[in-house]
C-alpha cells in the first residue's frame, strides 16, 4: 500500500500544477497507512451505528471491520471499542462464538419486517417489482440472521438455531 501511495504522490505532484482539483487528492495521498485505517475505521463504525436503525444496512460486519482496522492502526481506539459498554460485548461475542444474542435477533428481525412492510405498503405501493425486491431482501436477511447461533444468557450454552 505504501508503494501505491508513493506512486500516487509523484503523479499528483505533477498534476497539482495543472488543475486546482488535484490539490485535495494530493493531501489525501500524504496521509500514512495508520491514518487511513483510522479514517476508514471511523467510517465503518459510523455505518455500523446507522445499521442499527436501518434494517438493510448490516451492523455486525461494519463493527467487525472497525475493530480490525483499529487493531492495525490505534491501540487506543481498539481498546475503546472493545471495552465499550454496548458494542464491546457484541463484537467479542460474535468474534469468539459466531453467535447473536436472542434479544438482538428478535429486535433486528422485528425492525426489519416492520420497516420493510411499511415500505412495501405505503412507500412503493404502486410498483410491484420494488415490492418483490424488498420482500426478497427481507427474506434473505431474515434467513441470514437466523443462520447464526443464538447466544443465550450467561451461564447457558450456545444453541444452534437450526432446528
Amino acid at each position: 500500500m505504501c508503494k501505491l501511495l508513493s506512486k500516487i504522490k509523484t503523479c499528483t505532484k505533477i498534476r497539482e500544477k495543472e488543475t486546482r482539483n488535484n490539490v485535495y487528492f494530493y493531501y489525501l495521498c500524504n496521509l500514512n497507512e495508520k491514518t487511513l485505517f483510522i479514517i476508514f475505521g471511523c467510517i465503518s463504525f459510523g455505518l455500523g451505528i446507522i445499521g442499527i436503525f436501518l434494517p438493510i444496512l448490516p451492523t455486525t460486519p461494519f463493527l467487525l471491520l472497525s475493530a480490525a482496522l483499529f487493531a492495525k492502526s490505534s491501540d487506543h481506539l481498539y481498546n475503546w471499542l472493545m471495552n465499550h459498554k454496548v458494542f464491546g460485548n457484541y463484537i467479542r461475542d460474535f468474534r469468539e462464538n459466531k453467535a447473536i444474542p436472542l434479544k438482538g435477533k428478535i429486535a433486528s428481525i422485528s425492525m426489519l419486517w416492520l420497516l420493510i412492510l411499511y415500505s412495501i405498503f405505503f412507500i412503493v405501493n404502486e410498483r410491484w417489482y420494488l415490492q418483490a425486491l424488498l420482500a426478497a431482501i427481507a427474506i434473505g436477511v431474515t434467513i441470514h440472521i437466523l443462520s447464526f447461533k443464538t447466544k443465550r444468557e450467561q451461564g447457558t450454552k450456545i444453541k444452534d438455531s437450526n432446528y
